[in-house]
């Protein structure tokens, strides 16, 4: 399968504030190629997904594979651990959203250890989860189990939808900055979602813009020292407005990357979204880059 790419498939880096796009022309925007063809594949991973599921009932546990680190890779993936030789070295946690399992990173999951990354794993939240503070207690629990198991004392978070927002809640209200080294979320509703008020259950009303939820993590942040990277798409459509997927705290060391004609589901199998949560993770993106738009082929 193809990832959705085309000239306009590509992530905008940046940090400041930033009006939520306009549509693109009306129907005319609606029938454009890149358009199109995000639709298409977010139908084709939708599909793939549902029979994927079952596969991902449990959380798989977390183990080093010798198979895969820099030294022995080609010179480009070699090249992301340049700045710090380390960063392979260092745990990788997933965490799917919502109504979803471990299979969403089934992707994810084995090109970052293709990319040299040693150690990845993924974590399943209770499908009964009720409250996103319980989630970020149960997840900042699991997070200690891996650095006592692993000898670490730190590791990266990448959250896709409901899982970043439970990871973000961990690291600013929980104290878990300590423990996270990097977080990325994939098309986290940041400021909420209106489809939220669909839904009148306990944890999808905090999900509503202005929930005591979201307000919680609008509130001051001093000091908090994991860099959050925001990763998310002008298609998803799942997080309405589409710029709630943004990180905008002023106290957060956030990057906002954009990425243009990707579906919901289809941002933790994109390549393009693949490339840049590695590059990430291995420390070669930082707050001040802003890399121009470019197309992503798998």
């Amino acid at each position: 399968m193809r990832d959705s790419g085309g000239s306009g498939s590509g992530p905008e880096s940046h940090t400041e504030p930033r009006p939520e796009a306009a549509p693109r022309g009306g129907l005319r925007g609606l029938c454009s190629a890149s358009t199109l063809t995000g639709g298409l594949t977010e139908l084709a991973w939708v599909g793939a997904h549902v029979l994927m599921y079952p596969l991902g009932t449990r959380t798989a546990v977390l183990r080093p594979d010798p198979r895969h680190r820099p030294g022995v890779q080609p010179a480009t993936v070699r090249a992301l651990f340049a700045s710090d030789p380390l960063a392979a070295r260092i745990p990788v946690l997933l965490v799917h959203g919502l109504v979803d399992n471990r299979s969403v990173f089934s992707v994810m999951n084995r090109s970052l250890r293709r990319r040299g990354f040693a150690q990845v794993g993924t974590w399943n939240y209770s499908p009964l989860l009720t409250d996103v503070a319980r989630g970020a207690a149960d997840l900042g629990a699991h997070i200690d189990r891996i650095c006592e198991q692993t000898g670490h004392d730190r590791v990266h978070v990448v959250g896709h939808s409901l899982g970043g927002l439970i990871a973000r809640y961990y690291v600013q209200r929980q104290g878990g900055d300590r423990r996270v080294e990097s977080l990325v979320t994939l098309g986290t509703p940041h400021h909420g979602s209106v489809w939220a008020h669909v839904v009148p259950t306990p944890l999808i009303r905090q999900l509503r813009p202005g929930s005591p939820v979201i307000q919680k993590l609008d509130e001051p942040a001093p000091g908090c020292r994991t860099p959050v990277t925001a990763i998310y798409s002008d298609l998803d459509q799942v997080v309405v407005p589409t710029s709630s997927g943004r990180c905008d705290h002023p106290d957060l060391q956030a990057r906002n990357v954009l990425f243009r004609g990707i579906g919901h589901m289809s941002l933790p199998r994109h390549r393009g979204v693949v490339d840049e949560v590695a590059a990430t993770l291995a420390g070669v993106r930082g707050i001040a880059d802003a890399p121009a738009s470019r197309s992503a082929v798998a």
